[in-house]
């Protein structure tokens, strides 16, 4: 597939997004800007929210990554799926009620009630760091890909620096074009659309496959047993970082907190019209996400064996697989299109969310604007919108110049120090008395994931011991204990 193809793949897919969003914006005028902006005005249908979360939980890193790392980590990862199923219960139970009853439209205003505005500004700030590195992780790795499937065959070689910062540039100009007006109005549209393209070129994927070996769907169990890239289950050394116990471990913590304490997500979930249908639209998002994961490892495990078919030269950077086969011709032209807008799908759906709830916890956290005159709120938040955008594409440039490890442990070990502290605060205030000392609090949630980084080091040095991904709520634990230690209980 040539680079103008590709380009113009691209423009048509943006075409279709901007479309979206006109029709979404028309289609709401009657709403009042600011609450169609951070909640769609409380009318999105649950079932298109369930659909369109899919989109933005997976992103380009599922996209990309989580096929590439079949060939280390097999299908490990279903353990953390089945942590994530546990996690949501939790979300579902515990957490939604809790915001529905507060009427919140950013999750942080629970902290603010409990503890008071520090509190409130700490869970929003790191929020809003967390945000910023994941989504412009996955962003980075979309363009990365990008970069070589049209820039480089354009530039004959390496892409120059600014090719490659225009590209973002260009990526984020879009998703800021079609989120500055109707905000999580458009965004609840358009990512469904996104999450039904990341799909359907996997199913293609998988489908190309296995026809290329003479095998029908019915084939496909025992095709993926053959490759021998299906072992799920870590149980024999306990030391080991994705060993069962803690990959479940962390999986029910980081959707804890990268999901229920998460302003991204719960977002969507706070645009349903009740806490009943917030409910529904959770149930059935962690059934579809189960059979989603399900696809990727599978096709992960089909790209492998279909490289060493074909003999292909094996990326360095697993990130890399899925793209030289998908655009590698051996699976025909039909796959290559199929890939390309799924790659963009993924790069728009979690870029767009993210954008809206960053500037959403700008505005209502840090800046109060619903306090506001409602001129003067909409300018400011139209304002922070863009400056979002921007901060977005310098720290993908950033990246761009120090990029040395898997996205997707990167990705996950950010989130492990910057939710830690969000997973303290919100369970000290739901389940204890304790009254900590506010201007204390920002200082236990700094340390708090600096004692966490000294732990793991030396435990890894006496027993090569390492948390893994369940670092996470060990940083939470550690937030907690500090919150302890500067509290006067009530009644003492």
């Amino acid at each position: 597939m040539t680079p103008t193809t590709v380009l113009l793949i691209a423009l048509g897919y943006v075409a279709v997004l901007l479309g979206i969003a006109a029709w979404s914006s028309s289609a709401s005028q009657h709403q009042d800007s600011e609450t169609r902006f951070f909640v769609a005005g409380q009318k999105a249908p649950w079932y298109v929210v369930a659909f369109g979360m899919i989109g933005a939980s997976l992103s380009g890193v599922t996209f990309l990554s989580i096929p590439g790392w079949v060939r280390d980590q097999e299908w490990s990862y279903m353990q953390m799926v089945a942590g994530y199923c546990i996690g949501y219960v939790i979300v579902a139970t515990v957490l939604l009620p809790l915001y529905y009853k507060l009427k919140l439209t950013s999750i942080y205003g629970y902290l603010g009630a409990r503890f008071g505005v520090e509190a409130h500004r700490t869970g929003a700030g790191f929020f809003i760091l967390s945000r910023v590195i994941g989504a412009s992780f996955r962003l980075f790795l979309v363009a990365l890909v990008l970069d070589v499937l049209v820039l480089e065959p354009l530039c004959g070689g390496a892409t120059p620096w600014t090719w490659f910062g225009l590209t973002t540039a260009g990526i984020l100009s879009i998703i800021y074009i079609y989120t500055r007006t109707s905000g999580m109005g458009t965004v609840i549209w358009t990512d469904t659309l996104q999450t039904a393209c990341m799909l359907l070129a996997v199913v293609l994927t998988i489908g190309g496959i296995l026809s290329a070996g003479g095998h029908s769907w019915m084939d496909l169990p025992h095709v993926v047993s053959s490759t021998g890239l299906t072992d799920v289950w870590v149980t024999e050394d306990w030391r080991a970082s994705n060993h069962w116990i803690k990959h479940m471990l962390a999986g029910m913590f980081v959707t804890i907190a990268m999901t229920g304490l998460d302003q991204d997500m719960m977002q969507k979930n706070l645009a349903c019209r009740n806490l009943q249908e917030a409910q529904w639209n959770m149930g059935t998002f962690t059934v579809i996400l189960v059979g989603a994961n399900l696809l990727f490892l599978t096709m992960g495990a089909l790209l492998w064996m279909h490289a060493q078919n074909t003999a292909m030269a094996l990326p360095e950077a697993t990130d890399r697989l899925y793209p030289l086969v998908a655009m590698g011709g051996t699976l025909g032209p039909a796959l290559g299109v199929a890939f390309v807008v799924g790659l963009l799908a993924s790069a728009f759906s979690s870029a767009d969310s993210a954008l809206t709830a960053l500037t959403t916890s700008v505005c209502v956290d840090v800046l109060d604007t619903p306090s506001l005159p409602a001129d003067r709120a909409r300018a400011i938040r139209q304002r922070v919108h863009l400056g979002m955008a921007v901060v977005l594409w310098l720290v993908i440039m950033a990246f761009r110049a120090v990029n040395d490890t898997s996205v997707v442990a990167a990705l996950f070990t950010v989130a492990n120090y910057t939710y830690g502290p969000l997973l303290g605060l919100f369970a000290v205030g739901m389940f204890t008395t304790w009254t900590p000392s506010a201007k204390s609090i920002p200082w236990v949630c700094l340390s708090a994931p600096c004692l966490g980084y000294g732990l793991e080091q030396i435990l890894m040095g006496l027993m090569d011991f390492s948390f893994g991904f369940a670092l996470l709520p060990v940083n939470g634990l550690l937030t907690a204990i500090g919150l302890g230690v500067i509290s006067a209980r009530k009644g003492e």
